[in-house]
């Protein structure tokens, strides 16, 4: 069983799931891995306690996650209680899950190979800078989080191993030759039917709604007939992008590039090795083993071999110390002068203390500055004077305009006119049709704002994007209110006129549908009632000329015998429907199935197989799943 998983895991399937388990790792907080004392669980799995500060912890990762996700509308649905209460028992649910697949990989002996666990950490992003692993960019992310080295890398290999086996079970999923071609020819089967539509509309004219009844269902359903809130606002808005300023001359360009030619140098590279010491558990013994490794290397020992075998960061240890190339004011910086220091290729530094410990550096490659030249960048030096002067033209009428927005509250011209931009008005119109750039969420809070709509002032400068702001007032308010019968009772009418007929088409239906079991030809039927067969005689399930409902209900029905095997049906629309099905057509699958055929039925199973998986590991184990009353909020 073990070799069996142990090769699930490396198949296509499974490295998608694994890719996604280490990804849900990066965006869920590398923090959510740090273990605490127990508090009062949450959940309990075969005496294994998941305390509340575990859960407290995955449960604001995953609230971060939704932020991320929905902006500033994440306030709006974190309103909801019900669809919070959602979010906290999937935690849990989550958190159990994890629980028993950690439990079940520690009983089959599953473990994580130190090189997977080393080239998953090189190539997490938390750990990267310019997308390159940095390895004081590790050391320092895994402090803050109090692990050292040792304990992260078990940390992570014990996650690693739980999403193995969970790649493992969707891995090994597989389908058989004639599984295949058994799921295909039912995805690509047809049926060949007959059906009539006792159609709402046919019946509308035998429908007669009261007066009576359409004010009885405005007083039952007052809420429905709301007139939204309307506004008509006033703005100013104001855009570095459209600020017309004076053309920068060639000689402001190449005076520009003079005075900032430092930033327009290519700075010189280094690639360098290095051996390091930890210190933070006994500094005298790391200092007296890092000048023991120094003397080592003096007397001619091999540099890579030592990093392998004595360095503490094993990550480039096992790489013979290599950090790649690196730039000014990215490591340490006793590291850096250190490494800048050194003359030649093959140069080794004295030991070098930092706040990770000792360290033993070697060059092993450099590359020298370089500048710019000035036809290279002249283009670019051209459009960034530009777009300074842009920038500083908007702060300064900004400011101006604020400040006139705020002492003349009662109107936007002043402001326009030292902005230079027009004052801009709306129609009266509903909060949800406010059109850009007024329908952003800073701009309606402060639209339906109390002083705003009661004081009749000006907004504050409200930003919107990168040198984008606005300024709004508010003109005219209509507040929702319930809009009269009068204006709503032909709307009410021909609701009660819809829902009445769609009740006798289906009442119909089934009046005739009985006539049919009693064997009366479904012709007949429609003869005698003035209606018409339709015939689908190759009815796919991906069939979009007919009504769902029917070609749903059609796939449902048993294969006919000697007569057809009938139905009826209720459609979306109100309609309702009678269905004949005449035969079955089985599809000629070839014997090379496409591929994407192939994988979404793999896909499919594997799904189905999962969880059931998790479904089996809950049945066997003792759960405590209490009611979390103290949730993170």
């Amino acid at each position: 069983m073990l070799e069996k998983i142990r090769e699930g895991s490396q198949g296509p399937v499974a490295k998608v799931i694994l890719g996604a388990v280490i990804l849900s790792f990066a965006l869920a907080g590398i923090g959510s891995y740090l273990g605490q004392t127990p508090e009062q669980p949450v959940a309990e799995v075969n005496g294994i306690k998941i305390s509340q500060t575990e859960f407290n912890r995955a449960y604001q990762n995953e609230r971060s996650r939704l932020e991320q996700q929905f902006g500033e509308y994440f306030a709006q649905i974190s309103a909801d209680p019900n669809y919070m209460a959602q979010i906290r028992q999937g935690v849990i649910d989550r958190l159990v899950q994890q629980e028993l697949q950690s439990q079940l990989a520690a009983d089959l002996g599953l473990r994580v190979s130190d090189d997977s666990v080393r080239k998953t950490i090189l190539e997490l992003p938390y750990f990267q800078i310019g997308e390159k692993f940095n390895n004081d960019r590790y050391l320092q992310v895994i402090r803050q989080m109090n692990f050292q080295p040792d304990a992260f890398r078990e940390y992570l290999r014990k996650d690693m191993t739980r999403s193995q086996l969970v790649s493992a079970v969707a891995g090994t999923e597989f389908a058989l030759e004639n599984e295949l071609k058994s799921a295909a020819a039912l995805q690509q089967q047809t049926r060949n039917i007959d059906y009539l539509v006792l159609s709402k509309e046919a019946l509308q004219a035998n429908v007669e709604v009261s007066e009576q009844e359409i004010s009885d269902y405005y007083d039952l359903n007052a809420s429905q007939f709301l007139s939204p809130e309307r506004v008509s606002v006033g703005y100013i808005e104001l855009k570095a992008e459209d600020i017309t300023v004076e053309s920068v001359t060639e000689y402001d360009v190449k005076a520009y590039y003079e005075q900032n030619k430092s930033q327009y140098v290519e700075p010189e590279k280094r690639r360098v090795s290095h051996i390091l010491i930890d210190n933070s558990e006994d500094d005298d013994a790391a200092l007296e083993k890092a000048n023991d490794i120094h003397a080592q290397l003096e007397q001619g020992a091999d540099f890579a071999q030592l990093a392998e075998s004595s360095s503490d960061d094993v990550v480039s240890g096992e790489m013979g110390g290599d950090l790649e190339w690196i730039e000014r004011d990215v490591m340490d910086p006793a590291f850096e002068d250190a490494a800048f220091a050194l003359q030649s290729k093959g140069d080794i530094s004295d030991v070098v203390a930092s706040e990770f410990g000792y360290h033993i550096i070697k060059l092993t490659d450099l590359q020298p500055e370089q500048v710019k030249a000035y036809d290279d960048v002249k283009d670019d030096l051209r459009a960034e004077l530009e777009q300074a002067e842009k920038v500083d033209a908007f702060y300064e009428k900004q400011t101006e305009m604020g400040a006139l927005a705020f002492e003349i509250s009662d109107r936007l011209d002043d402001a326009a006119e030292v902005a230079e931009v027009e004052v801009k008005t709306t129609p009266l119109v509903a909060r949800n049709a406010l059109p850009e750039p007024l329908n952003t969420p800073a701009v309606i809070t402060q639209l339906f704002s109390v002083d705003l709509l009661e004081d009749k002032v000006n907004s504050e400068v409200i930003e919107l994007g990168d040198e984008h702001v606005i300024v709004v007032r508010v003109n005219d308010y209509q507040p929702s209110a319930t809009k009269p019968l009068e204006q709503v009772s032909e709307q009410i009418k021909t609701r009660l006129v819809n829902e009445k007929a769609s009740t006798l088409a289906k009442e119909k239906a089934r009046e005739l549908f009985a006539q049919v079991q009693a064997g009366k030809a479904l012709s007949e039927v429609a003869t005698e009632q003035n209606l018409t067969v339709r015939q689908e005689a190759q009815l796919s399930r991906q069939s979009y000329t007919v009504s769902p409902a029917i070609v749903t209900q059609a796939f449902k029905m048993p294969r006919p015998n000697s007569t057809p095997s009938t139905d009826v049906v209720d459609l979306n629309n109100g309609d309702a429907a009678i269905v004949a099905l005449k035969s079955v057509s089985e599809a000629q699958v070839s014997a090379n199935i496409d591929p994407q055929v192939q994988q979404n039925i793999t896909m499919a199973q594997a799904n189905k197989n999962y969880f059931a998986f998790i479904e089996s590991l809950k049945a066997k184990a003792e759960l405590n799943l209490p009611v979390t009353e103290q949730a993170a909020e």
